[in-house]
């Protein structure tokens, strides 16, 4: 019986959506971030896992309060992570901040044929993007292992407290 039952083993629909909808501009803050692409990867799968491991906190949090504060909760996850990537690099890392790039302001077409444009929106011919799928599963599972290891240490801490004040009570006893 647990007071908090532990992760699933798979990852919920909604945080299948969730990193579907915030994984590319993740993956272009973390990269501004961190000074490049590259370095990039080495942030953002981690930003991931702790927002797996807080899901389920955070929807509670938006049932209650009516506010999804999971992007708000993933902005903080980012700065904090980056932060810690740059003070763990050997050499110091310095990041100018410049201000977003304006989104481009004319449309152009694309080459390809009306039918192959009309199937993105057809149920039947739209693909998934598996990217996001694999990214999410990976955040989970990591997420997974780190509940583990903090259920293992707070039984562990528990069961030192409980033997602890036993000693405590055994010495305070008259006999």
């Amino acid at each position: 019986m647990y007071v908090v039952p532990p992760m699933a083993d798979e990852p919920p629909p909604d945080f299948l959506v969730f990193v579907a909808v915030h994984l590319t501009t993740l993956q272009d803050e973390a990269a501004r971030l961190v000074g490049d692409r590259q370095h990039a990867d080495e942030v953002y799968p981690v930003v991931l896992s702790d927002v797996a491991l807080h899901w389920r906190r955070l929807r509670l949090r938006r049932r209650l309060t009516g506010r999804d504060e999971t992007g708000t909760y993933l902005r903080r996850r980012l700065a904090a992570r980056a932060e810690q990537w740059r003070e763990d690099q050997i050499y110091p890392v310095e990041v100018q901040l410049l201000p977003p790039a304006a989104p481009a302001r004319y449309y152009q077409e694309s080459p390809a044929s009306v039918a192959y444009r009309k199937a993105a929106l057809v149920e039947g011919t739209r693909r998934t993007q598996r990217r996001p799928q694999a990214e999410a599963a990976i955040a989970w599972e990591h997420a997974c292992q780190q509940a583990r290891w903090h259920r293992i240490a707070r039984v562990t801490a528990a069961s030192t407290l409980g033997v602890f004040a036993a000693i405590q009570l055994a010495d305070s006893l008259p006999g």
